[in-house]
Order: C-alpha cells, then sequence, then structure tokens
C-alpha cells in the first residue's frame, strides 16, 4: 500500500500477527488511532550483518515428525524451510544425546577408546539425519547447522556419568577428535557441519539432565590448545567455534577469558548466548560489553524456549496473555524471583529478538521444532513449548503464535541482511530494521499493549502511515527503492 498524502509516497507491504487472529496476514486496511508513533530509517547508518534465524533439530522433534502421517510431516518442513514458509536459515543440533531425546546415548560406546576407532552416528540414523536430510531438500536457500554437545561420554569424565562432572584431563585430545569426526561423518551422510558450540551451558542446568562443566578458563584452553589446533590440522579450520552457549548474565567473564589474548581469539569464531536468566531483560549492556570486546566476532543467541511449561493445545490467547511460568518461578534465588514473572510467550519471543537484534545479536535460534501436547518426548521430563505442536496418535498438526513470531524475522531478514539505524518516538513500541541483500527493507514491529498505534514511517524523502493493532506483531517489507 502507500500513502495518498504526499506526492513521495513509500511503497510498502505489511504482514501482522496479532491477539486478535491475524496469521503472519497481509494487512492493506489502517485504522487511524489516537497514538502516532513517527518511525524514520535510517540506512545510512548500519550495525551487524545477519547470520541468520531458525530452530533447533533434536531427537525429539524427528521423531514425532516420524510419527506423522507423510502429508503433516511434509506440511511441518515446509513451514519452517520452504520459500512459502519461515525460510529457516540458522539450525542447531545436538551432538551425543541431550535432554530433547528419547534415552541417554553417545557415539563413543566403548570405554577408554582414545583414538575413538569405534565412533559411530548410528543413534542418528532412524530420526535426526532423515529430518536435515529433508529440511535440506525443501530449503531453496539453504541452511547453516551448528551442533552442541551436551557432554561426553562418561568414561571420559571425572564423575563418570551422564550428569554433571568435568572432563578428565587426559581426554582432552579425545574430545577434540570427538568434533572431527563428527564433522566426517556427517559429511559422509551429505550434510555439512558450519559450526560448534563448545558446550550447552557450561554452568551445568542444576545436574538434571546431560551436561559437563567448565569454567571460563578450562573452555578457553580446550579451544586453544586442542580443539582449535585439531580442527585446523584435519582441514577443518574453517568450521565455526562460538564459546560459552548459556545465560547473558555471565557474559563479561566468558568474553574476558576467551578474547584474553590474540592467541585465544584465533579460535574463537564468536559468542552463544542463551535467554533463560530472564522472562523481560535481554541483558542489554551484556550484550553491548560482548560486542565490544570482539566486534567482528559472531554473537548468537543459540536456545530459547518456553520453559517449564507444558503446552495449551490449540489455545491461541494463552500464547499472548501473562499466564506462562519459567523455572526461575520456583526455582531462582529470593533476590532474582523478580526476573521471572508470569509472562506472555510471543511477548517473550518478540521482545528478546528485537532487543538482541537491537544490540549487536547477529542470529537467533529457538529450541525444539516440534514437540507433542505434553512438550516432550524428554527423557528427563523436562517439558517445554515448541513453535508447532503435534499430536501423533491423532495425526494432528498445531501451529501456535510463536512459529508466527518466528516467521516474522526469518521470513523476511535474511543471512547477510544488515541491521540499520531507526528514530523511534514511542519507547513502548518495539522496533528494528534491517536491509536485505537485495536491498529491500523489513521493519518488525512488537506492540505489547492493548492500544492500537497508527505508524507514519519515513524514509528518505517517502512517507507512509499505516498502523499497528493491540497486541502485534507487523513486519512492514520495503522493496529496494
Amino acid at each position: 500500500m502507500s500513502c495518498n498524502k504526499t506526492n513521495k509516497q513509500l511503497q510498502v507491504e505489511v504482514f501482522e500477527t496479532s491477539a486478535k487472529g491475524n496469521q503472519l496476514t497481509k494487512v492493506t486496511n489502517f485504522k487511524t488511532t489516537d497514538s502516532l508513533v513517527t518511525i524514520t530509517l535510517k540506512p545510512e547508518e548500519t550495525f551487524q550483518t545477519i547470520t541468520g534465524f531458525g530452530g533447533a533439530f533434536t531427537e525429539s522433534s524427528a521423531y514425532l515428525l516420524n510419527k506423522l502421517s507423510k502429508k503433516n510431516r511434509d506440511t511441518i518442513l515446509q513451514a519452517y524451510f520452504a520459500k512459502d514458509g519461515a525460510r529457516y536459515s540458522l539450525t542447531r543440533t545436538h551432538m551425543n544425546s541431550c535432554d530433547f531425546s528419547l534415552s541417554n546415548y553417545s557415539y563413543t560406546p566403548v570405554a577408554g577408546d582414545k583414538n575413538l576407532e569405534h565412533f559411530t552416528i548410528e543413534e542418528d540414523r532412524d530420526d535426526l539425519i532423515p529430518m536435515i536430510k529433508d529440511a535440506m531438500a525443501i530449503s531453496d536457500d539453504g541452511f547453516k547447522i551448528f551442533a552442541s554437545p551436551w557432554t561426553a561420554a562418561p568414561w571420559m569424565k571425572d564423575n563418570n556419568s551422564w550428569v554433571g562432572g568435568k572432563l578428565l584431563p587426559e581426554y582432552y585430545d579425545t574430545w577434540a577428535l570427538f568434533f572431527s569426526k563428527y564433522i566426517e561423518a556427517y559429511k559422509a551422510e551429505g550434510i555439512e557441519i558450519w559450526g560448534f558450540t563448545v558446550e550447552n551451558e557450561p554452568h551445568g542446568n542444576g545436574n538434571n539432565w546431560e551436561s559437563m562443566h567448565f569454567t571460563p578458563k578450562e573452555m578457553t584452553d580446550f579451544v586453544q590448545f586442542h580443539l582449535g589446533p585439531k580442527l585446523e590440522k584435519d582441514g577443518y579450520g574453517d568450521k565455526i567455534i562460538l564459546g560459552y552457549d548459556q545465560n547473558r548474565a555471565g557474559l563479561k567473564e566468558w568474553v574476558d577469558e576467551m578474547y584474553r589474548d590474540e592467541a585465544s581469539s584465533k579460535y574463537f569464531d564468536g559468542t552463544a548466548i542463551h535467554w533463560y536468566e530472564s522472562t523481560y531483560d535481554y541483558f542489554p549492556e551484556a550484550l553491548q560489553y560482548a560486542h565490544n570486546k570482539a566486534p567482528n566476532k559472531y554473537l548468537i543467541e543459540t536456545e530459547g524456549c518456553v520453559d517449564s511449561e507444558v503446552p495449551h493445545w490449540k489455545d491461541d490467547a494463552w500464547y499472548w496473555k501473562k499466564e506462562a511460568t519459567d523455572w526461575g518461578w520456583d526455582w531462582a534465588a529470593e533476590d532474582e524471583k523478580y526476573l521471572h514473572p508470569k509472562y506472555a510467550p510471543v511477548n517473550r519471543y518478540a521482545r528478546d529478538i528485537i532487543g538482541c537484534l537491537n544490540n549487536w545479536v547477529d542470529g537467533w535460534v529457538d529450541w525444539n521444532m516440534v514437540l507433542d501436547k505434553q512438550g516432550g518426548p524428554n527423557w528427563f521430563e523436562n517439558w517445554c513449548v515448541a513453535p508447532i505442536i503435534v499430536d501423533p496418535d491423532a495425526d494432528e498438526v498445531y501451529f501456535t503464535p510463536i512459529y508466527y513470531t518466528m516467521a516474522h524475522f526469518s521470513k523476511y531478514i535474511r543471512p547477510e541482511a544488515k541491521i540499520i539505524g531507526l528514530e523511534n518516538s514511542d519507547d513502548s513500541l518495539m522496533a528494528t530494521a534491517a536491509q536485505n541483500p537485495d536491498g529491500s527493507i523489513a521493519v518488525v514491529l512488537f506492540n505489547e499493549f492493548e492500544t492500537p498505534k497508527t505508524i507514519h514511517l519515513s524514509l528518505l524523502d517517502t512517507t507512509v502511515e499505516i498502523s499497528i493493532d493491540a497486541q502485534a506483531i507487523q513486519t512492514i517489507v520495503i522493496p529496494k527503492m
């Protein structure tokens, strides 16, 4: 649509998801409201380059897809990866088992096998590998995959357990070889691995499911003296290594250690972060600090989900209401409980992604792509929510509002886009903008509140006036001028 109040009209397409029922719906009729917001785009101001948006291939998701009819399995994969779907461009998977696996397993089943002569990815052949391959076949543009280990096999650890403990120093070289073997094994399946996070949640997870602890120095030493050189020696020096991979409140001590000098910085390509520290605070100061410490490195949000909740089935309204609770509602220390109030799942996603993009984060990856009505399967019964929920017994699929929230970013902000500057007159309306490689601009707005707003949007010497509904996310697409 265009504005007819000026000779210089800004041509735009507007897509909206709202509590009233829009689902990435193209909007052409706009209402005048009492609340006017002025947004001025400044494409001459550029910030980070986007790596991508997406979700995770987990054994649980892949297992569920295999239980559905071919039609519904294809519908879900098309919805995530096809050109007319969410066009996911950055994805994660797990090495060895994680909590969203059916059981504990390792690619290194033989204790004491230091040279990993018995390394095998057999556990991935029934579910994970077919899901990844089918997604690859559907995606026109392709997508990057990074892999994360939750733990080494118990025999490599000081507590001989799947949960907690540390990697024994005598197995540092074996564990570095593990990453190289994984690249080779997946390459043999026709799957290219883009990179790794060194360890999922190195602080641990309360010793509940698969984990392995590293201090910042231990991880940095492992990467500098073992993993980095091993990948380099084996011809995989181009693989991305992301350090940390946990919540943002601990970022400073980690990036200070990871980038302690030129020798350690050489092997770290970036920093991975999660969002579980808070349901509303995206920690802009921590993100700014991490960027300034290593301005030419990646800063990627590698995991976030609605945790500690059984999904609400076919109840869109719940995802817009402040009724969800997270792990911190019950378990956070008293002085941190304020970070974990009841929240609306859509709000948490939209707020965090926009907040991240406005503070140098270049990639944002959701957790499981598909879960069942219980929020699993999960061997520890750590129930969570995914953007798409399925009932495999009835062969039914539910696209939650979270799916559409993710698509507002992944579909319209493409890899190699650059975040651009903007001026926003209303602090209560969140906004971010990116210019894509084809010259188009995507502006994403989030109106969390009950009041619709009129948007006066300007770019260079052109303007348009539109509106955003109450409790709505909007992507405004401006074609190349």
